[in-house]
């Protein structure tokens, strides 16, 4: 069986006439690519100048009244810490000036009673019982109105010399005392709130 062959259009020239054709289908696509990009161009030219321009003074203005808020701020910071500052001083001084207000106080009671003493010694009648009666009341007046202020006596005898505590004026062998150990104390020592006052006056066994 024999095949029978393509059929040929025109005039038998098809090649060169086919390869006219294709380039003035691609010049028609390229002018029309380019006609799209123009117009691309021209529209987002157009989209750009009707974008609304910042309104630099309106902005400017805003940015005033910011800064001026804040300084009015700052401002009012400064003089409350300013206020703050001269309270605190003036706290001090008075603190200062009246801290012992309160101890004196209680010291009051404790001249008076020592007044009452000199003049009952006065009245030649007033027995030396009574006087002695007025001393050790005087000397519980005290020592309350010093407690009530963290005093504490501190009067070692008997016990191990400490240093911190004590200062020891001598010392001496003593039978039966065992070395470093105070057998007298001439002069008591005193602590105020845990701290050392005034040491205590010791003698110290060898």
């Amino acid at each position: 069986m024999t095949k029978r062959k393509p059929r040929e259009s025109g005039n038998g020239s098809g090649g060169p006439q086919s390869a006219g054709a294709g380039d003035a289908s691609t010049d028609e696509a390229r002018d029309e690519a380019i006609a799209a990009v123009e117009e691309a161009v021209e529209t987002a030219e157009a989209a750009g100048e009707a974008l609304p321009e910042p309104d630099l003074e309106m902005e400017l203005e805003e940015a005033r009244r910011e800064a001026a808020s804040h300084l009015d701020d700052l401002l009012r910071a400064r003089a409350e810490l300013e206020n703050l500052r001269k309270r605190a001083a003036r706290d001090v001084e008075n603190a200062h000036k009246y801290g012992l207000e309160r101890f004196m106080t209680e010291l009051l009671p404790v001249k008076d009673s020592v007044e009452l003493g000199l003049n009952a010694a006065d009245d030649r009648v007033t027995d030396a019982e009574k006087l002695r009666e007025g001393l050790e009341l005087t000397l519980k007046l005290f020592n309350t109105a010093s407690e009530k202020f963290g005093l504490v006596e501190v009067n070692p005898e008997g016990e191990s010399f400490d240093p911190d505590y004590h200062q020891a004026m001598s010392m001496q062998e003593v039978e039966g005392a065992a070395s470093g150990t105070i057998i007298t104390v001439v002069q008591k020592g005193y602590l105020l709130n845990d701290r050392l006052l005034r040491p205590a006056m010791v003698i110290v066994a060898k």
